[in-house]
């Protein structure tokens, strides 16, 4: 396991040129395709680095540059009444393909999200008119625009808003059409990438790009979710490459752990099924049966409890190591491993753990 870190002020698009040197000389790889997420593979990485250097692609276009395909007529909404995918091209990507996607569950959150915001600027704007009607509140319209604008900054959404701003106070009302120019593209994405077809059909492409998803599950694991490395302020630089050496290799133990452990965890034990369950690509992953049986049970296939890889842990932290002396002799001493319990001994089987040889 290879582990680089970067200064703190290198921002993330600035590491990639080192990375693509590492992936073509380290491991020798004849064709490698880099999928990171539209912050990372920017338009000017593409052009700068990834195209000089041989490399193919998998990122997602952002919103501004979606709502231009739209406004070209590079693809109709209509397109998406009966499908959820549909692959297209644009001039503005020459030799490169466009990956439509349209999830309804993500777009009936990002309208909740939208509306949720709405609310709460509209209350805070409300708030603000109040206190300036009673006279405890900015004065003058360059304070009241200050005042505004604060509101404006924190909620994001001063576009869909009418507003206008006078001597003593201002006035604020939703903007309906702007609301329904956003609402439009909700749940649409576009994934875009230079494999041609041949080697990567439409909905792997996508498939591809969900799996950063991954990724990001593993930095929430290392912060909070198992094993609680929060961020640690060290002074010198080698005790944070060393804390970063330790939390990547504590990830990677955990992931080589869940897998051995999954007949005893909530984990899905059947990757092919629940791929079959799934409606298409683009829908949200589904379990397989056998993860529902075991869910709904709560049981596993041997008739024990079904356990989450915390309670897991913590269980396996009662087997204790321990250090026993004899009465008849104090200067000796021997370790004593606690006689496991059957949970315990199945995990430490599927972990090829022998606790007594520790």
């Amino acid at each position: 396991m290879a582990v680089e870190v970067f200064e703190g002020n290198t921002a993330d698009p600035m590491t990639l040129a080192g990375q693509i040197d590492k992936l073509k000389g380290l491991f020798g790889l004849s064709r490698v395709v880099l999928v990171g997420d539209r912050g990372m593979i920017t338009s000017a990485r593409i052009r700068n680095e990834l195209k000089p250097a041989g490399l193919d692609w998998i990122t997602a276009l952002r919103a501004p540059q979606i709502r231009a395909l739209l406004d070209t007529g590079a693809f109709q909404l209509s397109l998406f009444d009966e499908r959820d995918l549909a692959e297209i091209t644009a001039p503005e990507f020459p030799g490169e393909r466009l990956v439509v996607c349209k999830n309804p569950l993500l777009a009936e959150e990002r309208a909740r999200k939208r509306e949720d915001l709405l609310q709460a600027t509209e209350a805070a704007l409300a708030k603000l008119a109040a206190q300036i009607a009673r006279g405890t509140g900015p004065r003058g319209p360059d304070q009241i625009a200050r005042a505004v604008g604060r509101i404006e900054n924190r909620y994001k959404l001063a576009k869909l808003f009418d507003l206008a701003v006078a001597e003593d106070g201002f006035n604020f009302a939703r903007n309906p059409a702007r609301i329904a120019a956003e609402a439009r593209l909700d749940g649409f994405y576009v994934i875009r990438t230079s494999v041609e077809g041949k080697a990567l059909a439409a909905d792997r492409i996508v498939g591809a790009y969900k799996d950063l998803a991954h990724v990001e599950r593993a930095f929430r694991s290392l912060k909070t979710v198992d094993l609680h490395l929060r961020p640690i302020y060290h002074w010198l630089a080698p005790r944070v490459r060393a804390h970063v050496f330790l939390c990547m290799l504590a990830c990677h133990v955990e992931w080589h752990m869940r897998k051995r452990l999954k007949p005893m965890l909530f984990d899905d034990e059947d990757p092919i099924a629940a791929a079959r369950a799934r409606a298409s690509i683009v829908a949200p992953a589904q379990p397989s049966p056998a993860a529902l049986r075991k869910r709904a049970s709560k049981i596993t296939a041997n008739g024990r409890p079904v356990h989450s890889f915390q309670s897991l842990m913590r269980d396996l932290a009662t087997c204790t190591l321990n250090e026993m002396t004899t009465t008849l002799n104090d200067a000796y001493s021997f370790t004593l491993v606690a006689t496991p319990t059957p949970i315990q001994a199945q995990a430490f089987h599927l972990l090829a753990v022998d606790p007594t040889k520790l």
